[in-house]
């Protein structure tokens, strides 16, 4: 039997919650199927960062590389998932054991009790920079978790994402890690290739080791 696989990406949909002031999903009817046409084709109208996505450098540095210059890599292979529920404001460093995910380059934190899908959260658990500072000095490259962003909603510095730039780390938002229990997996969340472009969505999946 197949190891089992775990979908953790948000579905796009216009419902979508986004962030306060960011563009809303939408999906319009281009083409339709009718005796002169064959095919249905629609046009898709979104944020970079709409449900599950990766933050490219260019998102918080002006001369950091767009999304389809990064390396896809990092974004496939064995990560570890922390359930960090208990964390208030900030995950930090004393939330998590990382001696856990020891040699493991891919970390993914788990913040909500239950996903929230048809609401915008504003208070939602952030990342602290100095547990940037642990991941990258753990030999992790890339952090994931289930908040919109690694900062809170109201920071203007974005500390954490800046520790990431330090680190040369990548960045995953929007994951849905409900279904998830702690422990690892193999993550399979390839960005899109889009020229020029500060994140991307992706269908983030873990597999079952």
């Amino acid at each position: 039997m197949g190891k089992r696989l775990i979908d953790i990406s948000q579905t796009l949909r216009p419902a979508l919650p986004v962030w306060p002031g960011d563009t809303a999903f939408s999906l319009d009817q281009v083409w339709t199927i009718e005796p002169d046409c064959p095919v249905n084709v629609s046009r898709l109208t979104l944020s970079t960062h709409s449900g599950a996505h990766a933050d490219a450098p260019l998102h918080y540095d002006p001369q950091g590389k767009a999304i389809a210059e990064v390396d896809p890599e990092i974004y496939i292979g064995t990560c570890h998932v922390f359930d960090v529920r208990k964390a208030t404001n900030l995950v930090r460093p004393t939330d998590f054991n990382l001696e856990n995910a020891a040699g493991c380059k891919r970390i993914l934190f788990r913040t909500f009790d239950r996903f929230p899908h048809d609401q915008w959260v504003s208070d939602y658990a952030a990342i602290a920079p100095d547990t940037i500072d642990a991941l990258h000095h753990a030999g992790v490259k890339l952090v994931g978790m289930d908040g919109p962003s690694l900062d809170p909603e109201t920071s203007k510095t974005l500390d954490a994402h800046h520790a990431v730039k330090r680190a040369g780390m990548a960045i995953l938002e929007g994951l849905v890690l409900d279904d998830v229990t702690e422990g690892r997996y193999e993550l399979i969340a390839a960005p899109l290739k889009i020229e020029g472009a500060d994140a991307s969505p992706v269908r983030a999946l873990l597999r079952e080791l």
